[in-house]
This record gives C-alpha cells, structure tokens and sequence, in this order.
C-alpha cells in the first residue's frame, strides 16, 4: 500500500453549493470548469516503506519551507480516514499550524449512492442523490444522516448496512463536512490532485502486466517519478552527478598516486 501525497498552491475559487450540483448532474459542460484554477508549485511524491504519520510530517516539512512566517491559509483534504485525521492534528499542533481540514466531497458522493441504491428505485436514484447532497453542501450533514435512518426504520428495511454506513460517515466528520463555509472562502473540496497523482505516479508503472517489484527497487522508482512529475528532475540529475564525482572520482584527482596502485 503506497501511501500518496501532494503540497501545492492555488487561487481561490468562491462557489455556492448549486455550482457543485450543477458540475455534478448536469448534463451540460459547465464553462466554469475552464475558468477554476490550477495548482501551482505542485510537488507530488509516494512512499511504499514509509509509515503514513511519516509522509504527513513530510507535508509539514515541504509546507513550512513555503510559509515559514505561517502567513498563508492551510487547507487540508483527507478522505475521512480518522487516524489520518488525528495525526494532522497532532503534527498541526506540534509546528503550531492553523489547519482547515476537509472530507473529499467525492468520498461523501460514493456514500450518499450506496444508500441510495438501497432506499429507491432506479429511476429515483440522481434525484434523490442530488437533493442529498445539495443538503450536505449547504451545512446539513447531520440532519440527512438522521433522516436516511429514519427511513430505513421506517421501511423495516433489513438490507440497511449501507445506510447506516454512510449515517455514520456523516454523524462522525461533520466537523469536516462545512462545505457552505468552505465554498464561500473559496477552498478546493475535492482531491483530484491526489486521484490523479495516484493514477500516473502509482498505477501507470506498479501495476503493470509482468511487473516483479522489490520493496526497494519500487520505493527508488516512486522517488524517481515523483521527482520528475514535480517538475525537480534536472536539479536533483545535477545534485546526483555531484555527489557521484564526490564519491567516486574526486580523491583519484586529490591523490594522482592512487591511480598506479
């Protein structure tokens, strides 16, 4: 299990909840998908060997370096996993960080349509999805978990586990789930910087067909990727070239006589 990670900057962009149901069912292009922004001094890397607290304390470390007078707001995106939750506010606490941590609007979706295909038919499935989620969006996440409960008691439903599932997604980070205010303040609720950097910086090269990986020789590969995805190949080529004439060339110059044994 690799575990994947990315610090960047990027504008704000101010939404209300209706541009992300608009984004989400409608069945036209949106034009303000051309004008969102795009994230700017990405760095994106992954460790197999590393433990997840350690590569959040990377995020830390790469963050500090950008905003060492701690001017900047920091907004975090998680996809709702509570140690990973706890460990950035443990780290937050310890570099004396403001955070905004926030649940991944997409992870909340996948919930919302699980229920649903257990709550209704077909036909109803992206109207009642929609109108749930236009809820959540505008700061009600714990007044839908009480009613998809509510219906499953009502219904008698024995097949409820998917219900109580995302009840309980939705009871539990409602703390992050503010989306009204987040929106408003123009922070990212999505983590498509990280579904993506999982698909080219993980999938495109670990999974592929004949494919035999060391736990070495895959974790020296991922930093080799990310350093070229992040745009750094060149500096560190160079900072390589370096250290291997330190290494291995500078003392024969040093000490000429070396060469005659």
């Amino acid at each position: 299990m690799a575990t994947v990670a990315s610090v960047y900057e990027i504008a704000r962009f101010i939404r209300k909840p209706e541009d992300i149901i608009e984004e989400f069912f409608s069945a036209k292009d949106s034009k303000k998908k051309s004008q969102r922004p795009r994230p700017k001094a990405k760095r994106v890397w992954a460790s197999l060997e590393k433990t997840g607290e350690e590569v959040i304390h990377e995020i830390f470390e790469e963050a500090l370096q950008r905003d060492p007078s701690n001017n900047k707001e920091w907004v975090v995106l998680v996809d709702g996993d509570p140690h990973q939750i706890k460990t950035f506010k443990k780290l937050s606490k310890k570099f004396s960080v403001k955070l905004t941590i926030i649940c991944d609007i997409i992870h909340v979706l996948e919930y919302l349509w699980c229920a649903s295909q257990i709550l209704n038919d077909e036909k109803e499935l992206n109207l009642w999805v929609s109108n749930k989620l236009s809820q959540i969006l505008n700061g009600k996440s714990s007044f839908v978990a009480s009613g998809i409960r509510r219906s499953a008691t009502c219904r008698q439903l024995k097949n409820r586990e998917p219900i109580d599932s995302c009840a309980k997604y939705l009871l539990n980070h409602s703390k992050y789930l503010k989306y009204n205010e987040y929106l408003e303040k123009g922070y990212p609720i999505a983590t498509g910087v990280i579904e993506g950097a999982c698909r080219y910086l993980i999938k495109d090269f670990i999974p592929i067909t004949g494919a035999r990986w060391s736990l070495k020789g895959a974790e020296a590969v991922l930093k080799l990727r990310a350093i070229k995805i992040s745009g750094d190949f060149l500096v560190y080529w160079k900072f390589y070239e370096q250290q291997q004439y330190i290494k291995n060339h500078k003392i024969l110059y040093q000490t000429p006589s070396v060469l005659e044994n």
